[in-house]
């Protein structure tokens, strides 16, 4: 597998089967939040507060992971009532390890979702964890992430004609 490529890809985090990964053993997820939770810089809305509500009732351990500074990221934890990491560095492995470690899960049993390849996809496939891509929610972008999905499309390409590992049908 590229480092570069998903476990797993769904249209939405709201779409996401998060019981079955609950069965499946999983006991831990780490979310990015610009345009996986909420489109860029949005607070948390009730929708994804409702989602973190139901994930903890579900049992899962949380943790919000951004290269976002502790202005932008706080606050949406806060209102999610969940920790975080800001300024992750990501795709290092930095952020991960850290998310991992106050969530006190490991690798193999933890998640990791976001929207990009070269950020999200990439820190935690270096840590080896499984990942699922959500699609961008794409209210806007600035010129560094449009030129990152340009470099993303062949990546994503080669992918779905291979694996096409989703939920979405």
């Amino acid at each position: 597998m590229s480092i570069f490529e998903p476990g797993r890809f769904c249209e939405s985090v709201y779409r996401i089967p998060f019981r079955r990964l609950r069965e499946e053993g999983v006991k831990g997820l780490i979310f990015d939040i610009d345009n996986t939770l909420v489109p860029p810089d949005q607070e948390a809305d009730e929708r994804s507060m409702a989602l973190f509500r139901e994930l903890r009732e579900m049992g899962f351990r949380l943790c919000l992971l951004s290269n976002n500074s502790e202005k932008r990221v706080e606050p949406f934890a806060r209102a999610l009532r969940v920790d975080y990491v800001c300024k992750a560095l990501k795709p290092r492995k930095y952020g991960y390890l850290k998310a991992l470690e106050r969530m006190g899960t490991s690798p193999g049993e933890t998640i990791s979702i976001g929207d990009q390849l070269f950020t999200d996809i990439w820190g935690a496939n270096r840590v080896g964890m499984d990942t699922i891509l959500v699609a961008p929610m794409k209210d806007r972008e600035d010129l560094q992430i449009f030129l990152k999905r340009l470099l993303e499309r062949p990546i994503l390409w080669h992918y779905f004609r291979r694996k096409r590992r989703d939920w979405n049908g």
